[in-house]
């Protein structure tokens, strides 16, 4: 059955001013629909939205011809014009024939505007299909009717439900390729019942569909007499999914403070949930300030009334304390305020998550720092058991509780997705590397406060007439980091200075001998190496710290504990050949025979540091050498005089 561009119509259009204004107002009283495609590989999800963008007339006709041209080349539909393709952009996703990325595709029709995102079915770009979930009310799940309720069905329909999606339409397609059978029909659509019934959907509708010719798409088919539900389009046009978003409690979060003269000072940001008026009270989530709204500012003018998903800038009645990243809120319901908490997170990246790694994390319009300090467990999203782990690998979903540098204003995800979802960003390459649920508030140590003590660190170090410091060593196993530490030290100490130093193997042997060499025991081992150098620069010490430390996010964390100056990089750079000709210890003998594991440079990454305050080649010059230059340095920086 092909399909070709239907002719031109003939039928007279009003274009007047006044029919156009028409036009434009019924499009702006149309509900709006976010919805994504789901499931497994080759079941049929851009075809799907291929048909659909057919159906509406929402396809140019240079676009059709452009499929049918590239239909004879990567199509699967012989003949046929393979409307997948209207989807699939991406060149290696039309050579392969599947889907890569998340396509985003508007369409509309006389009683509903839509977004639908296309989601790959692979279970390697499970972080694409996360992405795609995370904006839309319902999702399409769909099941070729001869495979039936596969793994990856099972993953989206978790995955979804994590999510906070509460609308499913389960898509049985291919019906075409079981004859229309109803017995077929019923058996997969009890099997996605026992398996979901614990997902906590609202509303779950099963239509069976033949994409690839349209039946029970648009319009109902004649070859399923037996199915009288409604076609997929009727039940994407009819089912009421945002109506709660305005009876929720008012949420904005502040994107702007607009201050555009002496005169004015407002709130910009959009309306997450909830409506006001002017004369409501409102009150800063984190700060508990409270003001009344004096106004309800739009480029349109003034509104009587705001709900939830408008933009708009609010005036208070008084001057308070407002910020980007604040939360507008009303006095008597008020979000959860906390600095640690429980949390889903859906992993995103190549490198794994591991507890202690400082995170950017980004919820609404606020930033903090972040590190997650334990996996309490994976989810196993094939047969959702909840398995121990110590990291997350890509596409892999924890639980886990995550600690903040500051105090924050959120919602359980559960109760608000605007302001209980956030990411998390790699902060040395500002790449975002998960998606998180806030689930519950952590009540952690309550009665815990710093103490005040009248001696500081500036004090100690004028008694030792020096300034603290950190000399942060870091290099190959065999590079001659010990050695030169242990020479600087020497020259420290003739000098009457105040040092002290930490080495890699001394540590292992007390306050980190539970920990083991894997890549989040490395990282949980510096963690701890990187808090004791803290407690010596409060001590007024200069402390060396002589550790492989083999990943940059770490020794970032190091000097970030420390205040400006007071950390020192040195990175003794000795080519790995060098190493492995010296290896005092026969490490590398046996890392290269397979004897141990995960040691650095050989099965291990060593990330070298990209602006060290010193780099030592020890193939150039002698110890004594570079540890006089290191001497010089601290001279340099007002460390020593």
């Amino acid at each position: 059955m092909s399909q070709s561009a239907a002719p031109a119509s003939t039928v007279a259009v009003d274009l007047s001013p006044e029919a156009f204004a028409e036009y434009l107002e019924s499009q702006e009283k149309k509900s709006f629909l976010r919805f994504i495609t789901c499931g497994s590989v080759d079941d049929g999800k851009s075809t799907l939205i291929g048909r659909l963008l057919f159906e509406t007339k929402l396809i140019f006709e240079d676009q059709l011809a452009a499929v049918e041209r590239d239909s004879k080349k990567h199509g699967t539909t012989g003949d046929d014009i393979d409307l997948a393709l209207l989807v699939d952009g991406l060149e290696a996703e039309r050579q392969q024939g599947i889907t890569i990325d998340v396509a985003y595709r508007f369409f509309t029709t006389d009683k509903r505007k839509f977004i639908v995102a296309d989601t790959p079915g692979h279970e390697q770009y499970t972080r694409n299909m996360a992405t795609g979930a995370s904006t839309a009310d319902l999702a399409v799940l769909l099941v070729d009717a001869r495979n039936g309720i596969q793994v990856q069905t099972k993953r989206h329909a978790f995955l979804v439900s994590l999510l906070g999606i509460r609308h499913v339409v389960l898509a049985i397609n291919k019906i075409d390729l079981v004859n229309f059978d109803q017995n077929r029909y019923e058996a997969i659509k009890k099997d996605f019942a026992s398996f979901a019934h614990g997902f906590d959907f609202d509303t779950m509708v099963a239509v069976p569909i033949s994409a690839r010719y349209g039946d029970n798409v648009v319009a109902r088919s004649e070859r399923s007499p037996w199915y009288d539900g409604p076609t997929l389009l009727e039940h994407l046009e009819t089912i009421e999914v945002q109506s709660d978003l305005e009876d929720r409690p008012f949420r904005m979060p502040v994107q702007w403070v607009n201050r555009p003269n002496l005169d004015f000072r407002g709130f910009s940001g959009t309306i997450a949930t909830g409506r006001v008026r002017p004369g409501d009270p409102v009150v800063v989530a984190g700060s508990g300030r409270e003001a009344k709204i004096a106004r309800i500012v739009t480029m349109d003018g003034d509104l009587e009334e705001a709900a939830a998903s408008e933009a708009v800038t609010i005036v208070l009645d008084r001057e308070i304390d407002v910020s980007r990243g604040d939360i507008l809120v009303p006095p008597s319901h008020r979000p959860e305020v906390a600095d640690q908490f429980a949390a889903h997170i859906v992993w995103m990246a190549e490198q794994h998550l591991y507890p202690g790694r400082p995170y950017l994390l980004k919820i609404g319009t606020r930033s903090v720092t972040a590190q997650v300090t334990e996996i309490k467990h994976r989810i196993d999203v094939n047969t959702f058991d909840h398995l121990a782990a110590k990291e997350l690998s890509l596409n892999e979903v924890g639980f886990c509780n995550i600690s903040l540098s500051e105090e924050i204003a959120f919602d359980p995800y559960e109760a608000n997705r605007d302001t209980g979802a956030f990411i998390l960003v790699d902060r040395l390459t500002n790449q975002t590397v998960g998606a998180g649920m806030v689930w519950f508030a952590l009540r952690r140590a309550t009665n815990i406060h710093w103490q005040a003590l009248d001696v500081d660190k500036n004090t100690r170090a004028a008694l030792k007439g020096q300034k603290p410091a950190v000399l942060w060593f870091t290099g190959l196993s065999g590079s001659g980091k010990s050695t030169i530490a242990n020479l600087v030290e020497k020259k420290l100490n003739a000098q009457g200075r105040h040092t002290y130093i930490l080495d890699g193997d001394n540590v292992r042997h007390g306050l980190n001998r539970d920990l083991g060499f894997t890549d989040a025991d490395r990282v949980e081992n510096i963690r701890r190496v990187a808090e004791t150098s803290k407690l010596f620069v409060d001590a007024g010490m200069i402390v060396l710290v002589s550790f492989i430390s083999p990943f940059r996010s770490e020794r970032r964390m190091a000097r970030d504990m420390v205040e400006d100056g007071e950390f020192l990089e040195v990175f003794i750079d000795t080519p790995i050949e060098v190493c492995r000709q010296r290896d005092p210890k026969g490490l590398y003998k046996k890392a290269d025979a397979g004897q141990l594991k995960n040691f650095t440079g050989v099965d291990s990454p060593y990330e070298a540091p990209v602006e060290a305050e010193i780099v030592i080649d020890t193939t150039v010059g002698e110890p004594e050498e570079n540890a006089e230059r290191i001497v010089t340095l601290l001279r340099e920086r007002g460390v020593i005089d």
